[in-house]
């Protein structure tokens, strides 16, 4: 194998832009970060800048290059990954976006999915997309730019307006403009895409009236060389051959390979996923039917439930209630009691995701006496995240038809020791958090590696995963009865606030 070869990963989240240069043994050589704004202009809107997120990235791709100390001559393969749903419109010919990106975390088409809901169309969509009808999803987002902004849906039919999700929009600036394309995973996310087709699929776009004029290519996320999209980074012509939304690669770069593997990554939200094989398993629990991966001729699906408010439920300790100073603080005060007094806190900041998907469900602290302390509200938002992914595990049970014997961990908030003990106790299964915490950018590697011939199969990738620290469960079952009961009842509190007010 030549040691010389490196993969350069573009990891475009929600709050910032990575890019990481991965080696041949699956070690980062460099990497730079850039956050960038957020908008909030109204209650429950969330915005980007899309050309602040081009920037950034650009910026990051540069610094991880300097800091790994190689050119872009280097590299030998591109691959990206990116903060999914979120939606961006532009103008093909000048390359600028004609509004603000929608972030996945908007809720502004709340009203509109739910007259769709009202007029029966949930079944349709569910059955061809495996989504459902949320603000969450890409389709709805569009819709709105198309009737939002003045002119776009007539340009957008005349193929003036490209839209895309963040794959997309760094793909064409990347390429100079010349290439409009996404892949499957990110396409699976949008309201418009049939799992079994695999494509766009005209009723879903009559129905939720978007001009097919306007939408991506769809590549796989997987490509050899021969369908490799080729990009320029300061003069050098360089092949894209991996691209996958977060959570896709994220479940890639954990090794989930097989049928019944499992990962479960902690940022902002919280998102699992469980590798359901070749054909998608529908669920009945609410949860969300995905691509996993799309390679040639060959698919693999996955079932995925998302919270929204994991990481930024901490975030918001911080900037919201000032209880703690940097975000890292949090497990040393939730450490500092021995359980949280009874109090349960539901982060529904933003409704519920799945298996709930309440957008009316608001936050919620339920127990609390005059000896809560912050310590204790600390320790009780820790363990939300945990019962959240412990209810998301259990419709995955369901669905599935079989139990975790492990759950793979990463993202920033699986650095927490305390957080990954609870979890293991919640859900009976050991949690396994691995040496290599970037998941998420080397599964973009692993992928773009993988078409280019770096790693020439799975097995070998499979080779590189190394575990860093093991948490076996040690509370009782009774005990974790009680608990998650408790969650129950505080998160009943919390659903459909909104409507009754």
């Amino acid at each position: 194998m030549d040691v010389a070869r490196y993969v350069l990963a573009l990891d475009q989240g929600t709050t910032s832009s990575r890019s990481l240069i991965f080696d041949h043994r699956g070690q980062v050589v460099g990497q730079a970060q850039q956050e960038f704004a957020q908008y909030f202009p109204q209650p429950g809107w969330v915005e980007h800048d899309a050309g602040e997120i081009w920037q950034t990235q650009r910026a990051t791709m540069r610094g991880a290059l300097r800091a790994a100390g190689l050119t872009p001559r280097d590299i030998t393969a591109v691959g990206i990954t990116n903060q999914r749903e979120t939606t961006v419109l532009w103008d093909r010919a000048s390359g600028e976006p004609v509004a603000p990106a929608i972030v996945w975390q908007d809720r502004r088409t709340a009203a509109a999915c739910g007259q769709l809901r009202s007029a029966g169309l949930e079944p349709e969509i569910s059955a061809r997309t495996g989504l459902l009808l949320d603000p969450y999803f890409s389709g709805t987002k569009l819709a709105w730019l198309l009737d939002h902004v003045p002119g776009a849906r007539a340009r957008a039919e005349r193929g003036e307006l490209a839209f895309g999700t963040i794959d997309s929009w760094l793909l064409f600036k990347l390429t100079g403009h010349r290439r409009h394309v996404t892949d499957a995973t990110n396409a699976s996310r949008t309201l418009l895409f049939d799992l079994r087709a695999g494509g766009w699929h005209d009723r879903l776009l009559e129905i939720l009236r978007v001009p097919r004029a306007c939408l991506p290519e769809i590549l796989d996320s997987c490509l050899d060389r021969n369908a490799a999209v080729s990009i320029e980074v300061d003069g050098t012509k360089l092949p894209v051959t991996g691209i996958a939304g977060d959570q896709q690669a994220a479940l890639f770069g954990q090794a989930c390979f097989a049928p019944g593997m499992a990962k479960n990554t902690y940022g902002t939200g919280c998102f699992a996923l469980l590798n359901t094989g070749a054909q998608p398993t529908m669920s009945r629990h609410r949860l969300l039917t995905t691509v996993a991966l799309r390679r040639g001729a060959a698919s693999r699906f996955a079932l995925e439930g998302g919270v929204f408010m994991a990481g930024a439920t901490v975030q918001w300790l911080r900037d919201g209630l000032g209880i703690i100073e940097r975000s890292a603080d949090v497990e040393s005060l939730a450490a500092s009691v021995p359980d949280t007094g009874d109090v349960y806190l539901v982060p529904a900041f933003a409704g519920l995701g799945a298996p709930q998907w309440d957008a009316a469900a608001r936050g919620t602290i339920v127990g609390l006496t005059r000896g809560t302390t912050r310590a204790h509200l600390a320790r009780a938002a820790l363990e939300s995240i945990a019962f959240q992914v412990a209810d998301l595990i259990d419709a995955m049970h369901q669905d599935a038809g079989c139990r975790l014997s492990e759950l793979r961990v990463d993202g920033g908030a699986a650095r927490n020791d305390l957080l990954m003990q609870f979890q293991a106790d919640l859900l009976g299964v050991p949690v396994l958090r691995p040496t290599i915490t970037e998941t998420t950018a080397f599964g973009a590697a692993a992928l773009a590696g993988l078409g280019a011939g770096i790693w020439q199969d799975e097995q070998e990738l499979a080779a590189l995963w190394s575990l860093e620290k093991r948490f076996e469960p040690r509370m009782t079952g009774a005990e974790v009865g009680v608990r998650r009961a408790r969650w129950a009842r505080a998160l009943e509190r919390s659903r459909g606030w909104a409507v009754t007010q």
